[in-house]
């Protein structure tokens, strides 16, 4: 049959050759995700990076802390994930060992990677600057997920044994920071304060999947696991053909309950894959369990309220994780989306800053920006690195701005609130590229 070329036009990606696979996969996931760009990134059952294919399967076994991590890339395109990753050129120089061939076909993504580009340069002031500067943040910050670990049960224990809805609620919101925390440790190597992400339900392997690999290397487009994963409940492509307008406002409506039950729908989804077989449950999918036991072995208000206590500050953490989440940086009318118009130079930095409109407010404070997503632009550049050290780039990130026409946008967390309402209900897309003199209204 001959394809309607008209109505299947808005079938495309501004980053991509080919609409994504997996978003026509009945049940997005992190797996469905991974199945998609085998079939999609042209990487031969190889790792790909840029047009060259490597078998990375023995420095996999060689390094067993990372070997799930590098498994779960076989047969996908990692070249913008290697590059942000890797800030020193070790790994570059070792890559010729693991070299099979060339690609068959041209890469799907329209990423540039250009020495002389915008994020290579950055790369190279970076890499030079992190010999020089102060680490002594970066104890701070293990203090600090420390800290809030610590509260989450101390404040759980105190709302189960007094039934204190306040401290329970304040329990909540302690359990969206450690996961807001803990997800500073997705990217480095693993490590056992990563594990503490799992207090909420879900689990760090998937989202280490559905944040480090999909919105980190390609924010708020099709190929944005982190996107399509909330639809059909929130739309952020600014398209009638995903969402028409009745639609668009109810998710306005209906987002703050769908945030509260985020935690839950994320776990019972695992499960549908796992009995699916499309999914393993692993150990430490057991480490919810350990805050409802520890309530009910340390108080004397027996298993029922044990259980409802912990769902309480389950519900209340699911909320604050959700809403400080998807008001935190990337949502917003003159935010770049997929189906907006896009600059010319494809450079892959330029399109993180593109995608991005950091946190002004909370700059100050090393713990707001460990727990509300701060330095967002930074972060998205060089995940590797420890959020306290990143406000030491940025004098190198301004400098290489000027030089590529690229720019840090800010403004304070009302803002993100306001403008991610009014991106949710945006049907019409932006035809002005970033960088350009005019403006979108």
């Amino acid at each position: 049959m001959t394809p309607n070329i008209e109505e299947d036009a808005w079938r495309v990606s501004g980053i991509s050759e080919t609409y994504p696979s997996y978003r026509q996969h009945p049940l997005v996931s992190a797996e469905s995700w991974l199945k998609g760009k085998h079939l999609d990134d042209g990487a031969e059952g190889l790792w790909r990076i840029n047009d060259k294919l490597y078998d990375l399967s023995d420095f996999a076994r060689r390094h067993p802390g990372g070997a799930y991590w590098i498994e779960c890339t076989r047969g996908t395109d990692i070249t913008e994930p290697f590059e942000s990753h890797h800030i020193e050129d070790r790994a570059r120089h070792m890559l010729s060992k693991f070299e099979v061939r060339e690609a068959a076909q041209p890469r799907n993504y329209k990423f540039t990677l250009d020495q002389n580009g915008f994020y290579m340069t950055l790369k190279r002031r970076v890499r030079d600057k992190l010999r020089k500067i102060n680490y002594s943040p970066t104890k701070k910050t293990d203090l600090y997920h420390s800290g809030i670990l610590a509260s989450v049960f101390i404040l759980s224990w105190i709302g189960t044994a007094y039934n204190s809805y306040l401290v329970k609620a304040l329990a909540g919101l302690s359990l969206c920071y450690l996961a807001n925390s803990a997800h500073n440790y997705f990217h480095q190597r693993d490590n056992w304060r990563m594990y503490t992400f799992n207090l909420t339900l879900m689990n760090f392997r998937n989202w280490r999947v559905s944040h480090a690999l999909s919105h980190h290397v390609y924010p708020n487009s099709l190929h944005d696991l982190e996107l399509s994963m909330f639809e059909p409940f929130l739309c952020f492509v600014p398209s009638p053909h995903y969402a028409g307008r009745v639609k668009r406002w109810l998710s306005v409506v209906i987002s703050p309950i769908f945030y509260v039950f985020s935690f839950s729908l994320a776990f019972l989804q695992r499960v549908v894959t796992s009995l699916a077989k499309e999914n393993i449950m692993y150990w430490d999918d057991l480490i919810p369990t350990t805050l409802p036991l520890f309530l009910y072995l340390t108080t004397a208000v027996g298993l029922s309220a044990a259980l409802w206590s912990w769902l309480h500050v389950l519900a209340v953490g699911a909320f604050f994780f959700g809403f400080i989440g998807l008001t935190a940086a990337h949502h917003d009318p003159r935010i770049l989306h997929d189906g907006d118009a896009q600059r010319k130079d494809r450079d892959w930095g330029l399109y993180q800053l593109d995608t991005i409109i950091d946190r002004r407010d909370v700059k100050w404070s090393h713990l707001l920006v460990l727990t509300h997503f701060g330095d967002h632009a930074l972060h998205h550049l060089f995940p590797t690195l420890d959020h306290g050290v990143l406000r030491q780039l940025y004098p190198e990130l301004n400098q290489t701005m000027q030089e590529f026409d690229g720019e840090l946008r800010e403004m304070n967390h009302w803002g993100h609130i306001k403008g991610q309402t009014q991106q949710l209900l945006r049907m019409e897309a932006n035809p002005v590229p970033p960088g350009s003199s005019k403006k979108f209204n």
